[in-house]
């Protein structure tokens, strides 16, 4: 494994990605490393007019307080370089991430990102 500098979890508007969160912190543990929470929401969501998605961005908002984190939301419609220039402007190290469930076209989605920061660990969790 990489030596840790920076962790990345990337996030959906679903409160079941705390769980990536947690594991960034197990990862971090003692260690001095910046802890970064993204989503990347695409340009004409609204999550404002959903309720249940602001409450679960809400929701791991007040999780990665709780750990040190900060959590960015970003409006983007081409999200894999978004992340990775979020990644590399914060020299990140490692990227925790959620798989998608089936064989969704998200499920490239990590390997699109290795090939724009190929310098950084990316951890997909089923």
């Amino acid at each position: 494994m990489r030596s840790l500098q920076n962790i990345l979890v990337c996030i959906t508007q679903q409160k079941t990605c705390e769980r990536l969160i947690r594991k960034a912190v197990e990862l971090k543990g003692k260690t001095n490393c910046g802890l970064y929470v993204i989503h990347v929401a695409k340009n004409e969501w609204n999550f404002l007019d959903n309720a249940s998605e602001g409450e679960a961005l809400e929701y791991l908002f007040d999780i990665s307080k709780s750990v040190g984190a900060d959590l960015y939301v970003l409006k983007s419609d081409d999200i894999v370089n978004t992340i990775a220039d979020f990644a590399k402007e914060n020299e990140i190290s490692h990227i925790i991430m959620g798989e998608s469930p089936g064989d969704h076209l998200e499920n490239k989605f990590h390997l699109q990102l290795k090939k724009l920061v190929n310098d950084a660990e990316i951890i997909v969790l089923p």
